[in-house]
């Protein structure tokens, strides 16, 4: 037997827990150290070869047990029948000590495993599900655009579409966060990427509104749940000392999402030939191929997923010994070969596991129909899932819980409606710059002549046209007003934003047009005739979406790099308190700032600066979150704060959106005063720096 499995169950004294540090537990298992020498005709052929500096029982390689083994097995069963007549209380008492043993091993255990190249590989496989989180924020808003000339979208339709994939993010953070305490951390996150992956690919190909705005319901669910696993999964990895600053790197994944969303959607969407047709009905345009390129780092972070572990911190929370164990083993021999140190041993034998106190239920197979036993199982976990709910509100937690409520919504009520405010605001810019350069013709008179140009921002009053002819042409934010239409013909017209009012049209004709009724206002319409009028609706990506916005998207989510960097380097050494309201109140004065923003370029740079003022305290959230839950409740507690994050978002999109054009004061000072309480706020939260993981 080599010295690498001689050494495996020795225990070093950092692991002995005795009032006050650890000992070695009565269970079963073999430890080594100073043991009675075995009887004589305890020995076993099997042993032969046994050197008495050898601790480890050789026999159990062949299958055999350690006669201490079968004692110390014995001498348990007697008090485990006691603990069904013992009090709740108590054995919950016995189990909170036990977890007070557990954090402080654990810490212990991950410090000796180092931090290295297993921790390095699942940072990028959980970054690229925080990425895909990312993107998923900006997809709608790219493809709106197109997708409601695609789809014949009102402006309520819309809306609803903007709205949706946040109150599935909503949804999804909360059930998938409380599911991920009770079925695993890898388990969930893999069920929340296909989710999202099957449903982001299916929406792309959808042809209706209605199933469009399903599929990304769904998948805004999906991918609501990856924030709270993905940040409960990598602490879990994590020494006290590395957990801030690395917690912060991770975050740049959601920023390196937005650059890529902006980036996919600027070079994929403007090439309406990037797609195809089948008949009249069918169409896959560009902006459907950029819905398919963003599922790409959901699908790849699925498949790496595969191969990486569970988080031992949640096997042991539920008793799984061995399977934590054989993990850590894992991490701590990645890490000591990639250092070039493979003769390293990992010397835990034995981690303290706390007490199962949680009544699961076991239905025999012959037990009722299969439905049956898949509601039990389904009602019995949804249950513990809302009693953990509830546990984050007991006396315990509910202070901590009800201000990071708070500095959350405020957070994303703030955030949230300025990134959607922002652009808005630049439209308005350009839509009033656009408004100024119109062309006015009064009292023109034309007849002969046949446009087969574009007419573009122009306004006609009192005109004339007789015997014109407007074949292949297209109207864009035309007006014709108090004009006289006679023996005219259209043909194969196309229009934008084109309204005739108090108009007279005689014995004209209009074939494969989109001049529809509701285009003529208040027009007399004499002897003319509507033939073969085109039908759904028609795109000119060139024309229709606006390359400045995804230029702000991709300036904005830039501009949260040096804010991302200097988090993540101070935020071991000031405290997550501080980084939380510094960057509240910082954030705060840039949103006063706004109202100097009179251009689109000031309104730009106005947005870096908020954004990247602003990522500092949602990093340092994502941190104290963690850290303040104990094992069982962390991605839950989680859960529903990004939950009420989500909420905080819908209503600051659809407050903020609707003051565009009519005042900036109300968004201003709301936002403002929203980052000014939730700052002070947080400067009451208990600093978690210097605590473990519980």
């Amino acid at each position: 037997m080599d010295d690498g499995y001689r050494n495996t169950n020795q225990v070093s004294d950092d692991y002995r827990y005795q009032d006050g540090s650890y000992d070695t537990p009565n269970d079963g298992y073999y430890r080594g150290g100073d043991e009675p020498a075995q009887d004589e005709d305890a020995q076993s052929d099997v042993t032969e070869g046994h050197d008495e500096d050898d601790e480890v029982y050789e026999g159990e390689y062949q299958g055999i047990p350690h006669p201490d083994d079968i004692k110390e097995k014995q001498k348990k069963r007697a008090p485990a029948v006691d603990d069904e007549y013992r009090d709740r209380a108590d054995l919950m008492a016995e189990r909170m000590e036990d977890e007070e043993q557990l954090a402080h091993q654990y810490e212990n255990i991950i410090e000796e495993c180092g931090h290295g190249r297993f921790q390095w590989t699942l940072f990028f496989v959980l970054g690229l599900a925080l990425m895909a989180d990312g993107v998923e924020v900006f997809v709608v808003g790219f493809v709106l655009p197109s997708a409601e000339k695609d789809m014949c979208l009102s402006s309520s339709n819309k809306g609803m579409l903007g709205l949706i994939v946040y109150l599935g993010m909503m949804v999804g953070a909360v059930l998938l966060g409380g599911l991920a305490d009770k079925l695993g951390r890898k388990q969930c996150l893999i069920i929340s990427l296909a989710i999202n992956a099957a449903f982001a690919f299916l929406s792309s190909f959808v042809q209706g509104y209605g199933f469009f705005l399903f599929c990304r319901l769904i998948s805004g669910l999906g991918i609501g749940g990856t924030l709270p696993i993905v940040f409960a999964y990598f602490s879990e990895f994590l020494s006290r000392e590395k957990r801030g600053e690395h917690l912060s790197w991770l975050c740049m994944f959601w920023m390196i999402g937005g650059i890529y969303a902006s980036a996919m959607a600027w070079s994929i969407i403007p090439h309406y030939g990037w797609g195809f047709s089948m008949g009249t009905k069918y169409h896959f345009h560009s902006w459907r191929v950029f819905v398919l390129v963003c599922a790409l780092p959901c699908i790849a972070s699925l498949v790496a997923l595969k191969f990486m572990p569970e988080s031992p911190r949640f096997l042991l929370e539920i008793g799984k010994h061995d399977e934590a164990w054989m993990i850590l083993k894992q991490v701590h021999d990645t890490n000591m070969r990639a250092k070039g140190e493979p003769e390293r041993v990992f010397t835990v034998s034995y981690i303290k596991t706390p007490k199962q106190v949680d009544e699961f239920i076991e239905i025999q197979s012959s037990t009722g129909t299969w439905y049956q036993r898949w509601l039990v199982r389904i009602t019995t976990t949804l249950k513990q899932v809302w009693d953990n709910v509830l546990y984050c509100l007991t006396a315990q937690y509910r202070m901590n819980t009800l201000m990071l409520a708070v500095v959350w919504f405020t957070m994303a009520l703030s955030y949230y409606g300025l990134i959607v405010w922002f652009p808005d605001m630049i439209r308005y810019f350009q839509d009033e710059a656009y408004e100024s350069r119109v062309k006015i013709f009064d009292e023109e008179e034309v007849s002969h002549f046949t446009f087969n140009f574009t007419l573009e921002n122009q306004i006609h009053r009192n005109g004339e046209y007789r015997n014109d002819k407007f074949i292949g042409m297209k109207f864009k934010e035309v007006r014709f007003e108090d004009s006289l239409f006679e023996d005219c013909y259209f043909e194969d017209v196309r229009s934008s934003e084109t309204f005739f009012e108090n108009c007279t049209i005689i014995s004209t004709v209009f074939y494969n047009t989109d001049l529809y009724e509701h285009k003529f206002i208040n027009c007399r319409l004499i002897n003319s005739t509507f033939m073969k009028e085109k039908e759904g609706c028609h795109i000119d990506f060139e024309e229709d979406n606006d390359f400045l916005i995804y230029l702000v998207s991709f300036l904005g989510s830039l501009s949260v790099l040096p804010g991302n960097i200097i988090s993540a380097l101070l935020m071991d050494k000031i405290g997550r308190i501080k980084m939380i309201g510094g960057s509240m109140l910082i954030s705060a004065v840039c949103c006063f700032f706004l109202f100097f923003g009179n251009s689109e370029s000031a309104m730009i740079g106005w947005q870096c600066l908020f954004c990247g003022a602003s990522i500092a305290a949602w990093n340092a959230l994502d941190v104290i979150t963690v850290e303040l839950y104990p094992t069982d409740k962390r991605a839950t507690a989680f859960g529903i704060l990004n939950g009420l994050c989500k909420f905080g978002a819908i209503l600051g999109n659809s407050i903020f959106s609707s003051f565009v054009g009519i005042t900036k004061v109300v968004p201003i000072l709301l936002a403002s005063s929203a980052l000014v309480g939730g700052g002070l706020l947080a400067l009451r939260l208990p600093e978690t720096r210097e605590q473990v993981l519980m």
